[in-house]
């Protein structure tokens, strides 16, 4: 994320209300500020006489009237006032011959309304600065912050793309912890060792940001959580096979985020996490969410489920929800059919909310933005890396940049689990799809411009220049490695590297020759020498192009020797690997998609729950 505001700049008088309005208030690190002045002195190198000191005339701050050429008010060398030639003396020591009402006291009361608007100015620059030096440091003691990761995960971070950009994934958690006396008034677990992820989502911004998905996986899906270590108890937790949401009670939002990454192949950059307080805390700041039913709901206990429901209780039609209702909402399983059906009602509301803040002129506001970031800064926990208020405001402007109509919320395919079929799910074949979708940064939404094959990502600011062009294809060096196994373990395809090495040299690529050892790997990429510079980059880029390999996936390598592709698992067949890509909008039908502009749905209600409301 770039540092620095989004406005102003250096020396721009900062605004007390507003966030990256100031350099000095956007900052990550400590910075030491001077001990405010005391009354009636003016800091600052604008004084020939030091910060901070004692002007020596009685006048006041230095002005201007004593640089070497007196002023209309400056006494004469014999204390009284300059005279004009010919004039009579006055008595002594009041040098008598100043006119009164003429130009020159026109001028002198000029000077000194400047003077005092220029002080009272110096004085409310200061006293902003100040104001917004501590509204930063209120802000950051509000946030709560954690480690990254806690648990063992191979998926290793992925190089910014031959553009220098890089897409964002985010995990949106929402716990069912209680461990706050707001949080214990909503019922639930009580202690951190039972706590569940209620919701779990990853939110993918591209590279371009351009467009985002966010991708709920159910909560019951029955997944391999690794070893992991609570990094407040420092208890170590073995690898288990178990519903997902356990994750977070066995080493924290860390946890979680390492069992999204190896179930996923995806990269994870941040995580977020807000517990059931904070839902309603963030509801109510915001005056409501709007959401919509089929019917009159009631989400109660029945026979068949005595020990459920919500207590959501809507009529028919459109409701803004706020406080404890907005969190029935997204409690609500039952009546809205099970846990993807939750899901759908969980991605509405987020559409809602993403659209109400995005209608929140903020800037022109700034009583309004400090009380929504006051209380956004107290309801999240976040991790470290991005634990400061810039950079979550960063993220967040990020998020507000993407049009609702470049958004798509979907929950990951799932079928039932055959251990417990009426209660837990496992990834559906369908569900590396969506994977592949993220993986690959291709937008879930068809409302982008059209990229060809092996086309560069858009970068969200201007290019660099091209570089220089690639060298004939057969100059270049190529090795082709076999990665179709994926991971360790697991079988490879057979003499695949030599197929895409004799693709390359009927391509004119002759130097290309697989490599003698396989390397598993779960997707398809490019490297060159990362010695090599830019020269490197045009011709791997080159050699991608001939395989229709996209330009994203092409990166430099401290360790490669030449230009290196990976035949990873996503591409196990032929030799255009275009085709093996999914299409923007190519989301599976499992996965029940809804774009964020899309505000005429009503989540339908089992008929157990409808009322005569």
């Amino acid at each position: 994320m770039r540092d620095g505001g989004t406005g102003g700049g250096r020396g721009a008088p900062p605004d007390a209300g507003g966030l990256g309005r100031d350099d000095g208030f956007h900052r990550d690190g400590p910075r030491t500020y001077p001990p405010q002045p005391a009354p009636g002195r003016i800091p600052g190198p604008r004084s020939p006489y030091g910060s901070g000191a004692d002007h020596p005339h009685d006048g006041g701050p230095h002005d201007g009237a004593h640089d070497g050429d007196p002023g209309p008010d400056d006494p004469g060398p014999d204390g009284g006032r300059e005279e004009p030639p010919g004039a009579p003396a006055g008595p002594p020591g009041r040098g008598g011959g100043h006119r009164r009402g003429g130009p020159r006291r026109q001028r002198s009361r000029k000077r000194k309304v400047l003077r005092w608007v220029a002080i009272v100015a110096a004085v409310g620059v200061l006293g902003t600065a100040g104001a917004a030096y501590g509204y930063y440091e209120y802000l950051s003691g509000k946030i709560r912050k954690g480690e990254r990761v806690s648990g063992r995960t191979t998926v290793a971070k992925p190089k910014a793309n031959a553009n220098g950009t890089s897409a964002m994934n985010i995990l949106i958690l929402g716990s069912d912890s209680r461990l706050s006396d707001a949080d214990k008034a909503l019922g639930g677990a009580a202690d951190s060792a039972g706590a569940r992820a209620d919701v779990i989502m990853i939110a993918h911004l591209s590279a371009d940001r351009s467009n985002m998905s966010l991708v709920s996986i159910p909560r019951d899906t029955r997944v391999d959580i690794p070893q992991c270590e609570d990094p407040k108890t420092h208890k170590t937790y073995a690898p288990t096979n178990t519903i997902i949401n356990a994750s977070l009670g066995r080493g924290g939002p860390g946890c979680t985020l390492a069992t999204v990454q190896n179930l996923t192949n995806v990269y994870i950059d941040h995580w977020l996490m807000i517990d059931f307080s904070g839902v309603v805390k963030m509801a109510d700041v915001l005056g409501g969410v709007e959401v919509c039913v089929e019917h009159s709901v009631w989400d109660r206990p029945t026979a068949a489920i005595p020990h459920g429901g919500s207590g959501l209780k809507l009529t028919k039609g459109t409701h803004i929800v706020k406080d404890k209702q907005a969190l029935q909402w997204l409690r609500t399983r039952d009546a809205f059919g099970d846990d993807s059906g939750r899901a759908k009602a969980q991605h509405m509301y987020m559409s809602s909310l993403i659209r109400r803040l995005r209608g929140e002129n903020l800037f022109t506001n700034p009583g309004r933005l400090n009380k929504i970031a006051t209380t956004a800064m107290g309801a999240f926990e976040v991790s470290s890396e991005i634990g400061t208020p810039k950079k979550l405001y960063d993220l967040g402007m990020e998020l507000k940049s993407i049009p609702p109509e470049r958004m798509t919320m979907l929950t990951m395919p799932h079928i039932a689990d055959p251990q417990a079929p009426a209660a837990h799910y496992l990834p559906a074949r369908d569900a590396s799809t969506v994977w592949s979708l993220v993986r690959n940064d291709v937008a879930m939404d068809t409302n982008g411009k059209a990229k060809a094959p092996g086309a560069a990502t858009a970068s969200p600011t201007p290019a660099a220049p091209s570089g220089p062009p690639a060298a004939a294809p057969g100059s270049i060096g190529v090795s082709v490695v076999n990665g179709t196994a994926g991971t360790a373990g697991n079988p490879a395809v057979g003499h695949r590297a030599t197929a895409i090495a004799t693709a390359l040299k009927t391509a004119g690529f002759t130097q290309a020759d697989p490599a003698r050892t396989a390397h598993p790997s779960p997707g398809t990429g490019v490297v060159y020498p990362a010695g090599a510079g830019e020269q490197g980059r045009a011709d791997a880029t080159s050699v991608a192009a001939a395989l229709k390999i996209p330009v994203s996936d092409v990166k430099p390598s401290t360790s490669a020797q030449v230009v290196t592709v990976t035949v990873g698992a996503d591409w196990k067949s032929g030799t255009d690997y275009s085709a093996t890509l999914p299409k923007a909008g190519g989301v599976p039908a499992g996965a029940d998609a809804m774009n964020g502009a899309d505000t005429g749905k009503c989540m339908p209600i089992q008929p157990v729950y409808r009322w005569a409301g």
